[in-house]
């Protein structure tokens, strides 16, 4: 009795501990970040590169290693000038999870290096593994509003207006970009 006692103790240990150190990936992890993310978008038979990706993540503050915020990849010569998301993330066993909420779709990132300055490592998305740089852009001074960020998920073209198109563009981890 006492071994398995001893055992869940360990084991439960284990997860308090890996949940301290989430928190800690989630306070760094708050904040503006820009960078490379190598990102890519399908449509109308075309393909077009990001030219920089700015993603921002608010911590829920009633929760430790969790939080919404935003995701934009800005294009040079596509259609549009950039497509926002606006994103669910949260960091589990030092991995973390972001949600698209408009797309429906995940994100991984893992074995990365996070500090106050520079955010990189590995972005997989559906199988394709892609590394990943960004700075840190800003800190938020208080928590907002998660409706109050200036974008709109569809991409807004040059003229200023929204598209009409049925089809809408599909954002894909691109790792050809990263060997350019």
């Amino acid at each position: 009795m006492k071994k398995i006692y001893t055992m869940l103790m360990m084991a439960m240990m284990a997860v308090v501990l890996a949940s301290c150190d989430d928190a800690k990936i989630a306070r760094t992890l708050e904040g503006t970040w820009r960078g490379n993310m190598y990102i890519s978008t399908r449509y109308d038979g075309r393909v077009y590169n990001a030219t920089e990706s700015e993603i921002t993540f608010l911590r829920d503050p009633g929760a430790y290693s969790s939080g919404s915020g935003y995701w934009v990849d800005y294009y040079s010569g596509a259609p549009w000038d950039y497509v926002a998301n606006h994103i669910d993330w949260r960091v589990d066993f030092g991995v973390i999870y972001v949600y698209f909420r408009e797309e429906r779709t995940e994100v991984r990132i893992s074995d990365y290096r996070l500090n106050g300055d520079t955010f990189y490592g590995t972005i997989n998305d559906n199988g394709n593994p892609v590394d990943f740089d960004l700075y840190y852009y800003s800190r938020p001074a208080g928590y907002y509003d998660s409706f109050r960020w200036g974008y709109d998920y569809w991409a807004r073209t040059r003229s200023g207006s929204d598209s009409t198109e049925v089809e809408r563009p599909v954002r894909f981890v691109n790792p050809e970009l990263k060997q350019e």
